[in-house]
């Protein structure tokens, strides 16, 4: 019988020949260069209408060819954005990836490893799980404590809550009713958005600063008959991205142990700050909270896309996500019997985003992680000294963690943003401002997130220089 034919062109999709290696070849020259650059540039994001004036179709019937694609993307696009890893990178919260963990992101993706179930992804999975053990040591969250990898903190979050949300609902009484939340006002925006995707009610604790165990139990106490019985957990924050403040994790810790109440620590940004000796006790409390969500890919040097939430007790995840299907069943047989980090989280496909910070760790040892992220605390404090010491700027409050808010006097909103765009437009640097609500004004402040050790004094006395 003769075989079905094959056009070339689908063939030539999974073909190797002269051309993919040609590519191949541009690619890791591209990667090489990328990981040994040290004077990184600035990128600024055009309008679309000029990119596509620029780069032109790319996506038709027959391909316009790897060559051209790449040289589209070297030439014009990767400079249309801006480098997260940059030094004088200091909005949002930058990153600043290790070129090991770079290197194996690269190592990652090829390998093409499917990280749902231990079956397929053992060798991987084994790697993430290592790296996952420093993390749970970091917590002090006693055994069996454990967690997996997701994309980020959002995905952290809404896999913690819908496991606590489980939980309480194992209540007969509570099977058919819509649960309730507490938080604070400087909780991460994805709480809040989390709250919408599982449909439960969200309480806000009024304060930009740290909330207490006195704030959570005097909200409590407002709350009628009914509330109190559909609330079943709160969320304190390890580090808010916008001042880098820790709530009162003990006192917090104390009100849901004998409210019953499932106890969340949101810790994507601050969760880095854990290995810093210096300021480790400012998180005592959080080695009692039921889950945990750290983001490596902020302060602990992994690519995008790498967070992680933990759990005090897995099996209370595990009945929450653990997911049925026929064509499934075979990863529960004891033949393939190993850990599934599907079960954990609300990903079923899911890559093994956990390795490159495993292979940096591995590469590197935790003790350089911890210089690194001491670093990063030091710079807030060196800007926060400088500020101090220049005239036309001032503190807005004194610099936590990794973040510094400042004002520069007599600036509008609008001399903020301008200053902002002129920066990027220039190829200088990326500071951003933010608001920092104090009763009942919102004023706009200029804010530094420091993530990446290679910034220096001489990056923040001229990005301090430009205000003037």
């Amino acid at each position: 019988m003769s075989k079905p034919s094959t056009s070339k062109k689908t063939a030539s999709m999974h073909t190797i020949d002269m051309d993919l290696i040609e590519m191949t070849l541009d690619v890791m020259k591209y990667a090489i260069h990328r990981i040994t650059n040290s004077s990184l540039e600035i990128g600024s994001p055009k309008k679309e209408e000029e990119l596509r004036r620029l780069v032109g179709e790319t996506i038709t019937d027959t391909g316009i060819g790897g060559e051209k694609a790449f040289k589209l993307f070297r030439d014009v696009l990767v400079k249309a954005t801006v480098p997260i890893d940059h030094p004088r990178h200091l909005a949002f919260v930058p990153a600043a990836p290790t070129r090991a963990a770079i290197m194996f992101d690269l190592v990652t993706a090829a390998s093409s490893i499917h990280g749902a179930y231990w079956m397929e992804g053992a060798g991987g999975i084994y790697c993430e799980n290592e790296a996952m053990k420093w993390l749970v040591s970091l917590t002090g969250l006693p055994e069996p404590a454990s967690g997996v990898f997701t994309s980020g903190g959002t995905a952290a979050n809404l896999s913690a809550l819908v496991a606590a949300r489980e939980y309480w609902r194992k209540n007969p009484e509570y099977q058919n009713r819509k649960g309730l939340i507490i938080t604070s006002v400087g909780a991460h925006s994805s709480v809040k958005a989390m709250a919408k995707v599982i449909d439960v009610d969200l309480l806000l604790i009024e304060t930009e600063d740290a909330m207490s165990g006195d704030d959570l139990r005097k909200k409590i106490k407002t709350l009628d008959s009914d509330q109190r019985q559909r609330l079943f957990a709160v969320v304190a924050t390890g580090g808010t991205t916008n001042a880098g403040i820790i709530d009162g994790l003990a006192g917090i810790a104390e009100i849901c142990e004998s409210e019953k109440l499932w106890f969340h620590v949101d810790a994507a940004y601050g969760g880095g700050a854990l290995a810093a000796d210096s300021v480790r006790h400012l998180f005592n409390g959080i080695e009692r909270a039921d889950s945990i969500t750290i983001d490596p890919h902020k302060w602990l040097f992994s690519p995008y896309d790498c967070g992680a939430v933990i759990y005090k007790n897995p099996e209370l995840a595990k009945n929450a996500h653990a997911q049925e299907g026929s064509y499934l069943d075979i990863f529960k047989d004891e033949g393939a019997n190993g850990f599934n980090p599907s079960d954990y989280q609300i990903q079923l496909t899911r890559r093994v985003r956990g390795m490159p910070l495993w292979f940096s760790l591995a590469t590197h040892g935790t003790d350089k992680y911890k210089w690194a992220v001491e670093r990063g605390i030091t710079l807030a404090n060196l800007a926060g000294r400088l500020i101090s010491e220049n005239p036309l700027v001032e503190l807005v409050r004194e610099p936590s963690l990794s973040c510094v808010l400042f004002r520069r006097k007599g600036w509008t909103p609008e001399d903020y943003r301008d200053w902002t765009y002129k920066n990027q437009r220039e190829g200088f640097a990326l500071v951003t401002p933010t608001k920092w609500k104090q009763r009942d004004t919102a004023e706009t402040v200029a804010r530094f997130c420091f993530i990446n050790p290679d910034t220096t004094e001489e990056d923040i006395v001229a990005i301090l220089d430009t205000m003037a």
